[in-house]
């Protein structure tokens, strides 16, 4: 099977090539910005003819898109989440290889959700900000394609790789600092939000079985539970070795008039009074306070299931952040 991977040199893209290639099945060729791909290429400048040209020079069977942008304003986001897909799309439906399009989608595409609540594919996207109406529009793009193609709606990947400026790239980064300098106290904010995290190997393994299936349409990757920050926290600080007292900015936000108390947040058992608190800085991806993933249609059409706990995965993250200098 010959696998056209674009992206291949960013933070998902990385790991699915790993998996990709240890498939003697598979032959991957990879796209992307950098010098580390086969052929470079820039999807949100590049035209859909050149892009075509090189398609049906390879003539893939799978086309693997795992390349986009989480950060910038939204003119940059729309450029390389959507009118990058929309290239992709086009190419495909001019070139002659006929090849499968697995697109990596975001769970932010959803947008808030009730608390409590498990999102299936079925529900209405209200994105919640720029990044997930960029990545909703290049879903509608790829669904309305007529091609034969599968959108993987990833939650909040973490393990290996993890960026420093994501939230619990954040969390590992302050407690390394707070290791470093020997302080037994640290004040985070934000921990109230509860997401659906997923490793990114166990996203990559969903991506190789979505390349080998015939499934179609859109479906969940996560692991079906929300995780309270706060207690990613905990596990971080049990992993880490981390002996100082954690302590949790209320919703009032840090060095503000009227910052209410700092509350511990490690030895303390939650009660039934003890309520989400509001972010002290907002989770980019406009989710809200809450999100968890109906994963049963990845199980059922996939045969996929996570099998990376978040314990593992949180310990990979300290592990790169405890050897950054």
């Amino acid at each position: 099977m010959r696998v056209l991977l674009i992206g291949a040199g960013g933070y998902l893209g990385r790991f699915v090539a790993d998996r990709l290639l240890a498939d003697p099945a598979v032959q991957l060729t990879a796209l992307g910005r950098g010098d580390d791909a086969d052929v470079r290429f820039d999807l949100a400048s590049g035209s859909p003819g050149a892009l075509t040209r090189f398609l049906d020079a390879v003539h893939p069977g799978v086309v693997v898109n795992c390349a986009g942008a989480t950060r910038g304003g939204a003119r940059d986001l729309i450029r390389h989440n959507t009118v990058s897909v929309a290239t992709v799309c086009e190419a495909l439906r001019r070139s002659g290889c006929g090849a499968r399009l697995v697109q990596l989608g975001c769970g932010a595409e959803y947008g808030p959700s009730q608390q409590g609540s498990s999102t299936a594919e079925d529900a209405v996207p209200r994105p919640g900000g720029p990044y997930g109406v960029s990545k909703l529009a290049a879903t509608e793009l790829v669904l309305g394609s007529g091609l034969d193609a599968v959108v993987l709606r990833v939650f909040s990947p973490t393990g290996p790789g993890t960026p420093a400026g994501s939230p619990l790239g954040r969390l590992a980064e302050a407690m390394r600092r707070a290791m470093q300098s020997g302080d037994g106290e640290l004040k985070l904010g934000g921990l109230g939000v509860q997401r659906d995290f997923v490793d990114v190997r166990d996203i990559a393994r969903a991506v190789h079985a979505a390349s080998l299936s015939a499934a179609q349409g859109v479906i969940n990757i996560g692991s079906g539970r929300a995780v309270r920050l706060r207690d990613a926290a905990a596990v971080l600080a049990r992993v880490a070795g981390y002996g100082g007292a954690l302590h949790e900015l209320d919703g009032h936000g840090h060095g503000h008039p009227g910052a209410g108390p700092v509350r511990p947040i490690i030895g303390h058992p939650r009660t039934e009074h003890d309520h989400p608190l509001p972010p002290t800085f907002p989770y980019p991806d406009g989710c809200g306070s809450w999100q968890q993933a109906d994963v049963r249609t990845a199980r059922d059409r996939l045969g996929w299931r996570p099998r990376i706990s978040l314990e593992e995965s949180l310990a990979d993250i300290w592990m790169e952040a405890a050897c950054r200098i």
